[in-house]
């Protein structure tokens, strides 16, 4: 059978992708190498954005009650002071949650499922198929074939569409942290926290059956060292936050560590003849701001329009693409920008320590702050001189 769309890789990038051509009235295929329910190494943040798009998506109500708590708002604390406070409200969505991949990746790839989908699980895409013009036709695997208009590579950081297309990397920095989390019990407080200290950044989620999942960022010089004893640099880090540590010295481990130092920061190009990519696939950042799965679900509504377009016709497809890709990187190259500042981990200059501060005294302002970092409010906008001087000279 051939199908009007191929996306591979099904998890935060693939299913919205597959389930909103679905519903536009195509036929699609949706492959991924995993089973599902399993777990991936991800921040699990889904901002206020996210949120809202999941009630668009008519998702919001099952993904509230999959057994992570909303989270009142965000702590970020520079020691001598923090912005606290919760992020503004997005289209009736007023709350971020953290879900465990485990949970919300099976949502979705069900959503993908009930829209008409076709999905095959357990299986591996091992290259693209072309026609004689050079032109993607399909995907090809050990024992299958199948073929599309478009094929979509929503298979993250090392993407095999990405490879076998060619597709390059631009605006490209390499990792600049490592980190690894875990997940304990009797830790969680009502909201999520976030401590820089310097050369580590800790970061505590409150998520499902009642974990909080405990992050520790490290510049990424320090990975060999940092996971020559991961236990003891882990709490050695949390003990800086003596709080925090009290909490997690009384708590309990529930699982293993999972660590990293591949995060780096690019955008891909994200289309070619017959070809896409979308999510990490084709835009990939360090985990600080945790707007990964924020990144995927926007980049997916970008994608499946575009597709939709462009579906009549192989040029009409092309410059939809095309299309899509300069309205991703407008969107999101601000925000990767403020990535590769935060995760040099660098200290704030003085202007902007005194910015933070004076953002900090303020709740009102401090919910701005957090619009801009989740990004219902542009960076450029709230950063701009004019509003920096509207906040610097806020009584």
């Amino acid at each position: 059978m051939d199908f009007d769309a191929i996306v591979v890789g099904a998890r935060v990038a693939g299913s919205p992708t597959a389930m909103l051509l679905a519903r536009h009235g195509h036929r699609v295929l949706l492959l991924d190498r995993a089973t599902f329910p399993s777990d991936v190494l991800s921040t699990h943040l889904l901002h206020v954005p996210a949120m809202a798009l999941l009630r668009q998506w008519g998702l919001f109500d099952q993904v509230a009650a999959s057994g992570a708590p909303p989270l009142a708002g965000f702590t970020m604390d520079f020691g001598p002071f923090a912005i606290a406070g919760p992020p503004p409200a997005v289209d009736g969505a007023a709350n971020p949650f953290c879900v465990r991949r485990t949970v919300l990746d099976k949502i979705l790839l069900d959503a993908a499922a009930a829209a008409g989908v076709t999905v095959r699980e357990s299986t591996t895409v091992e290259g693209l198929l072309r026609d004689d013009t050079g032109r993607v036709v399909g995907v090809r695997g050990e024992r299958f074939e199948a073929h599309a208009p478009v094929v979509v590579g929503a298979d993250g950081l090392h993407s095999v569409v990405a490879r076998e297309s060619g597709a390059a990397l631009y605006d490209a920095t390499p990792s600049a942290t490592a980190c690894y989390y875990t997940y304990y019990r009797g830790v969680s407080g009502p909201g999520a926290e976030i401590y820089q200290l310097g050369d580590r950044a800790v970061v505590v989620f409150p998520t499902n059956d009642d974990l909080a999942c405990v992050f520790v960022a490290c510049p990424v010089a320090q990975f060999h060292a940092f996971r020559a004893d991961i236990e003891g640099n882990f709490l050695a880090a949390v003990a800086r936050v003596p709080g925090l540590a009290e909490r997690v010295a009384a708590g309990e481990r529930a699982e293993r560590f999972r660590g990293t130092a591949d995060v780096p920061n690019f955008f891909r190009t994200s289309h070619g003849p017959g070809w896409a990519l979308v999510g990490d696939a084709g835009y990939h950042k360090d985990p600080c701001t945790a707007s990964g799965i924020t990144d995927a679900f926007v980049s997916a509504s970008l994608l499946a329009d575009a597709i939709h377009t462009g579906l009549p016709s192989p040029s009409a497809l092309d410059a939809a693409l095309a299309d899509y890709q300069r309205r991703r990187d407008e969107r999101l190259l601000p925000a990767l920008n403020l990535t590769r500042d935060l995760a040099s981990m660098e200290p704030p200059t003085p202007q902007m320590a005194a910015l933070f501060a004076t953002i900090a005294a303020s709740p009102e302002e401090s919910t701005r702050f957090f619009g801009a970092m989740q990004g219902s409010t542009p960076l450029p906008e709230y950063f701009a001189p004019a509003n920096i001087a509207r906040i610097m000279s806020t009584p």
